[in-house]
Order: structure tokens, then sequence, then C-alpha cells
């Protein structure tokens, strides 16, 4: 509540003190990257906090590590992670009242936010996508190998994921071209063309913060100590190159033409006073998955979509964090159990968020049931995304008098290249 003496936050803001999620930007277009945080409408840069000496002290000696980060991403903030609560309550001390009192310092280091460029806040070295919605799973199971199996048995004993892309991850505001690829043959020959079929997928993602050495695996309740942070991801999905080439090795060109995610990395404890209980799993997971406290955070999301010809965007659907099956903790934990090395930066997707409604449905292939529905956005009627269509995704939580949020995570498709 500090920062409120001398910044004005609105109740409905994603960026009170409670929250200050971290990124990376660019001040002027010929900047370097510099490291902040996000306090309401402006951006708290934190080299000119570090250069000012106002983070002395045995937790960071001096302004390196920040002044590094002007040069590189987050990724070296990363590196601090194990400190981060007192590096969270000393920025929230620091501030007040000597940044209040120093109108010099205020005005060099508070940055509006619609004056800066935010790029990736991390230099994401590798990127997992896992498969962990019950909702989601069960319903992709109904679609393409009916009711009387949707799940597969292996799917409730270990979290299921592919290696993503890590080169074709992008900040939120970057077009989506439509890839062109194989789909599924049409009088014997396979379809070659721009994807018929682009989708968009509500997912989240968790920052990995000081991983772990090479052959040595994460315990499941220390897995939290890996996590630096949490984003909004959209794992866009090319279905009729996916689902051509996914037997037998799975997803590749359906899924590596593009990844967005939003620029502020929101921080566990932001998170904590959401904790809820994760769902009870049946049969119980095996010994080296089976977590002390198993909890999710309960963070409300939704997808909007602005069609190329509107103005206006819909809200397409709404979901919720809480419902993944498997925890972060417990992705982060088999991602580690045959002694894979995570280092700071990487990505971790959840896979597709859906819940148990209708609406709460994350991804087009499930609203629409692989097009055999059709939706209707103001009047745009809809299978799969068009070019010109943006997607915009949000995620948010709810406390008393104050919101954290993460911004949005936007994309818009764009012709494919003839």
């Amino acid at each position: 509540m500090a920062l409120k003496s001398f910044i004005e936050v609105h109740p409905d803001s994603h960026f009170p003190i409670q929250n200050l999620p971290y990124g990376v930007f660019k001040p002027q277009p010929n900047s370097s990257p510099r490291p902040g945080v996000a306090i309401g409408d402006y951006v708290l840069d934190l080299s000119e906090i570090a250069s000012a000496g106002l983070f002395d002290g045995p937790l960071l000696n001096n302004s390196d590590c920040f002044l590094q980060v002007r040069h590189s991403s987050l990724s070296t903030l990363s590196l601090l992670f194990r400190r981060r609560l007192s590096f969270r309550s000393q920025v929230e001390e620091t501030t007040e009242p000597t940044l209040r009192d120093n109108a010099a310092l205020r005005q060099k280091s508070l940055v509006p936010m619609n004056k800066v460029e935010l790029l990736l806040p991390v230099a994401i070295g590798d990127y997992t996508d896992f498969f962990s919605s019950i909702h989601h799973t069960r319903n992709c199971g109904i679609m393409f190998r009916g009711p009387q199996n949707p799940v597969g048995e292996n799917w409730y004993r270990l979290p299921i994921a592919y290696h993503g892309r890590a080169s074709s991850v992008v900040i939120s505001g970057t077009d989506i071209v439509r890839p062109r690829g194989q789909g599924h043959p049409i009088d014997g020959t396979p379809y070659f063309g721009p994807s018929l079929k682009v989708d968009f997928e509500l997912e989240m993602a968790s920052i990995v913060g000081p991983g772990n050495e090479l052959g040595k695996s994460v315990d499941i309740n220390n897995a939290a100590d890996h996590i630096f942070g949490l984003v909004m991801m959209n794992d866009w999905s090319a279905r009729d190159i996916q689902f051509w080439e996914t037997v037998p090795l799975g997803p590749f060109l359906g899924k590596s033409f593009g990844t967005t995610i939003s620029p502020w990395v929101v921080t566990l404890e932001a998170l904590e006073p959401f904790a809820c209980d994760a769902p009870k799993q049946d049969p119980p997971p095996l010994p080296y998955l089976t977590e002390k406290v198993s909890k999710n955070y309960d963070v409300s999301l939704e997808v909007h979509v602005k069609p190329a010809e509107h103005k206006d965007s819909s809200l397409v659907a709404r979901s919720n964090l809480k419902h993944l099956y498997w925890t972060l903790t417990q992705q982060l934990a088999h991602h580690t159990i045959n002694g894979c090395n995570l280092r700071p930066g990487d990505l971790l997707g959840t896979g597709t968020i859906s819940g148990p409604d209708p609406d709460s449905l994350g991804c087009l292939l499930e609203l629409t049931w692989n097009g055999e529905k059709e939706l209707s956005w103001n009047g745009a009627t809809r299978k799969y995304l068009e070019d010109g269509d943006e997607v915009i995704l949000s995620g948010y939580c709810k406390g008393d008098g104050y919101t954290i949020g993460f911004g949005t995570c936007s994309g818009k498709v764009v012709p494919s290249p003839q």
C-alpha cells in the first residue's frame, strides 16, 4: 500500500502494489532494454533505482545485476530468485519514502506505460507445453477416439507434454502469420497450402527461476522454489497440420509457427492469497509427484476475439487456472525426474485450460467441436480464425479492493505469404 501515497492505482488496474510483476522494456526506441516493475499505469525502471543506490546491501550489493539486464533480459534477474521475497520487500520499502520524496528520481524512474515498448520478459532457451486440463483432454479424446475411452490411462499417471519451439515465442501484440503446411489427404493427395484451421489456445505458463543441474531432479515439495512467476500464453495451433502430422511422434509444424506470451511476469508471492486446493487426483500420483500441499491458483481467464470485420471484440470464453488437474509444481518436478536440466527463463506452458461448462472451453477446436458448429461474434460467423482476427487473452484475481492481473496477451492472424 505504500506506493499509493504518490502513485494513484485504480482498483481495477492489474498492477497494484500487491502485484509488482517484472518485465523488460525500452523507454525510447533507441534505448537499451532494461528491467521494470509495473505499478498502475507506470513502469518503475529498476536500473535507475539501482543506479541511485537504493538496492545497496546484502541482497543486491550494487546495481550490476540490473545493469546486466539492460543488455539481456530478466534471465539475469532470475538468478536472484532464491532471495525474491527479500527483493520484493525491498522494492516496497525502498520506494517509501525515498522515491516518494525525490522528485528528480521519480521523474527518471517512473515511466508512463503507454510510452514504452514492452519486450519478452526473459530470454527463452527452452519451451515445453503440457496437457494438464482434464476437461480439455476429455473433450479432445471424445472428439477423436470416441466417448468409450476418451482419456488414456497414462494421462492420469503423469503430466503429458511436448517439447515446443522457443525461437517462435513472441511478445503480446506480435502478428501471427498464417502457417503453410500439409493437411489430411483429399482424393488421395495431402492438402498443401495455408492452414484452414488456425486456432488459439488459452493457457498460462511458468517461467523457471534458478533451474536444476543436469542429472539432478527437483523434489516435488521444493518445486515452487523453481518457479519465478507466471505469464499468460496463447499456443497458436494449425489444427489441420497438427492432426495430419501428430501420429506417431506428436505436434510439430502445427504448433511451431507462433506462441504468444504476455509481457509481465507475476510472481507466486503475488498469487499466494488466491491459492486454492487442486482437484483430487485418482488414482493417487506416484510418490515423486505426491505433494504435501497440492494447490492451484484462482485466476479468472478470459478470451476475447476481435473479428477482422468489426472494431469491437467479443467475449468468447471464460475459464480458470484452478481447473488444472496436474499442478504447476507437478509439471516442473516431472519435467526434471529423468535428470533433465531446466534453466532460468525456460517456459513451461500449462496446455489449454478448459473448464466444465460450454462457455469455459479454451480453444475453437472445443468451442466448435472441430468445425461441426459455427460461432457468431457480433454477426461474424467462425469455425476457425480468419485473417485479420485478433485474439486477446487476459487473466486476473480479485482481492479485497484490488486486482492482481497479467495485462493482456494478444495477437492478430495475418495472411500467409504467397
